[in-house]
């Protein structure tokens, strides 16, 4: 195909603009996705163990219990982020956390790799005792049964002011990456908004490209633009699987699947790529050899990509990432044979297949832990995806601009021989542009409009959800969130056998405070009620939630009936002990308050719970108030 000089310069511009585009917005996306170094700086003597699969390489199988008792020189010291490549062998790691007593919010350990199957973690405040909190995560459990739903493994740290021990215990089929950091809460709400801010625009910069494409191929019928959409959403999922982003949103009900979407779609990125670079390349009319050399590396992906439901993962990823590398090889060198041969948009193509194929390498290469890079191969994926997908779509205009060239010249061929007759069809071709120019348009004009619409209505879903939880007057929790709570933390007793305490309280002879101070009056002690409950709930766990008028509940996960009756009892005291000042003037207050406590067994279980307790509440009521019935 023979293209004039101006417009080669002008391809050569186009690309150069197009790719300092890329590069920049996608090396922001990165700068928001990179967390600061001084999250790594509030834990120390990090260190770990491997175990192989009968036990430790001295001992028998380790457990939390005994894992305590494993002398130091068994420990190999190391540093975050950790890579110790792939292994199927029991890893274990244990590192010092510093004191976490900060009045600004509690602290959370992060351990931002979403790929693993088996983890667990221990927090010990005194080494010897009984851990503090255990928490379980990976891809082997329910995502909903995380101690925090986040896409990466995410705990909290319980507030001490001594330093704590952490112990975590890791198995999975992939690589043992474990970049771990300790955040302040206030940080991490910050890092986690930056963060989600950047990976929806680099998702919905993809989802865009990939719907206006089907749109084009639906409108043409032209296959290239079929195979960049299922190529480009293939890459959006296989990034999401990379991220968490899939299995937090999109199949958290399915775990077996998450044990194998990475290469699933990592494979079907690489079927879609193989028959998008035949199409636009139109390798067949050059050489039929590699024509059908690219048909086989299609068929093998797409084959990889189905018997990864039925083949272990490690051996699938090494498979892969072989064939990985040999498919950045021939496809680097099919794009510079072409391109010397005169197929000018075979070196457009050459440029905009490095930078991902070359991306995707170097990431694997560094999950395998074969090479070491600076900067997080998620990250660098991100880019080198966001760079390549905007360079084949100027690819893919270029093609389709030249496809037009030709219908163009054979046309004004035909004009010369058939005038009257090809007047008609140039005319016919005018409307034809005309009309699909305005449909590119348009779809460019209505994805744009929905995007924001979808933004907005997010934004104020958000909010309203925020908003109806919380009691307006006094600030805390309301019964909308109280209901929801009750029910969740009674799956967590169900699941974990474990108590559960509600206490129901009641301002006694509220009515006549509202008789005689107004309801301004009646509002202020509502006001000094709610705050002094919030001062003397010290566990984050306990939810204080005012459930009517003058009536108010608290939920207290893991609590018996006597650490229930005693934190009622505290509450009644100081209600009866901290009368309200108002107007000058001193309301004497008192609570009278019903504990019930149970393990429960099935939903109706919780909605029982509640009403034992508020039978309780009337119990100690109708015994003349000021009291706590149990």
């Amino acid at each position: 195909m023979l293209i004039n000089t101006d417009k080669v310069r002008s391809y050569d511009v186009g690309l150069i603009l197009t790719t300092l585009v890329a590069v920049s917005l996608f090396l922001l996306v990165a700068f928001h996705l990179s967390p600061s170094a001084v999250t790594e700086e509030r834990f120390s003597q990090l260190a770990y163990l491997v175990e192989d699969g009968n036990g430790s390489k001295e001992g028998p199988s380790l457990d939390f219990s005994t894992i305590l008792d494993v002398s130091d020189s068994r420990w190999t010291p190391t540093t975050s982020p950790v890579n110790l490549g792939m292994s199927e062998n029991v890893h274990w790691f244990r590192l010092t956390v510093s004191p976490t007593q900060h009045t600004q919010g509690r602290f959370l350990l992060q351990l931002d790799y979403p790929l693993l199957d088996e983890l667990d973690v221990a927090v010990y405040s005194h080494l010897g005792a009984l851990p503090t909190s255990r928490y379980t995560a990976g891809d082997t459990i329910e995502f909903d049964r995380r101690p925090i739903h986040y896409p990466t493994p995410l705990v909290p740290l319980p507030v001490s002011q001594f330093s704590q021990h952490v112990y975590i215990r890791i198995k999975t089929s992939g690589t043992i990456r474990l970049p771990l950091r300790v955040w302040e809460e206030r940080e991490f709400v910050e890092y986690s908004s930056s963060r989600n801010l950047a990976l929806g625009l680099f998702f919905g910069f993809l989802c865009a490209m990939g719907l206006s494409n089907v749109f084009l191929f639906l409108t043409t019928k032209r296959p290239a633009f079929l195979f960049y959409s299922g190529y480009v959403f293939s890459l959006g999922l296989t990034l999401a699987s990379l991220q968490g982003i899939g299995y937090a949103y999109l199949w958290h009900d399915f775990i077996w699947f998450q044990g194998v979407a990475v290469v699933v779609f990592a494979n079907a990125t690489i079927f879609f790529a193989a028959v998008f670079t035949r199409t636009i390349l139109q390798v067949k009319e050059h050489s039929v050899w590699l024509d059908n050399a690219i048909k086989a590396l299609a068929l093998f992906f797409g084959l990889s990509a189905l018997a990864s439901f039925l083949v272990p993962y490690s051996l699938v990823i090494k498979v892969y990432l072989v064939a990985l590398g040999l498919t950045v090889l021939f496809t680097i060198s099919l794009g510079v044979w072409m391109s010397v041969k005169g197929v000018i948009i075979a070196r457009y193509f050459t440029i905009a297949w490095a930078s991902l194929l070359v991306s995707g390498l170097a990431a694997s290469l560094d999950n395998v832990n074969l090479i070491d890079i600076p900067l997080s191969s998620n990250n660098l994926l991100i880019i080198g995806g966001a760079v390549e997908t905007l360079m084949l779509a100027f690819i893919l205009a270029i093609s389709y601009s030249h496809s037009r060239d030709d219908l163009i010249e054979a046309q004004q061929f035909a004009l010369d021989k058939e005038i009257q007759a090809n007047n008609a069809k140039e005319d016919l071709l005018a409307v034809q542009q005309r009309y699909q120019d305005d449909l590119e348009y348009k779809v460019q004009e209505r994805t744009l409009e929905l995007e924001i619409t979808l933004r907005e209505l997010s934004e104020v879903n958000e909010e309203l959800e925020r908003l109806t939880g919380v009691d307006p007057l006094t600030g805390i929790n309301n019964r909308r969130h109280f209901d929801k709570r009750l029910k969740s933390e009674g799956r967590r007793s169900r699941r974990e056998q474990t108590p559960l305490s509600l206490i129901i309280i009641d301002v006694d002879h509220f009515k006549t405070v509202n008789d005689k101070f107004g309801h301004a009056g009646g509002d202020a002690c509502l006001m000094h009620v709610s705050s002094l409950f919030k001062q003397l709930l010290h566990r984050p766990t306990d939810d204080l939630c005012r459930i009517g008028g003058e009536e108010f509940a608290i939920i207290l996960p893991n609590t018996n009936s006597e650490g229930a009756c005693h934190v009622a009892e505290l509450l009644r005291q100081s209600t009866e002990q901290q009368p309200v000042d108002f107007e000058g003037q001193q309301i004497a207050l008192t609570i009278s308050a019903g504990v019930a406590t149970a393990v429960i067994e099935s939903e109706e279980h919780a909605l029982a719970l509640f009403r034992d307790a508020d039978e309780k509440l009337y119990a100690a009521k109708d015994a003349g108030r000021n009291r706590v019935s149990h």
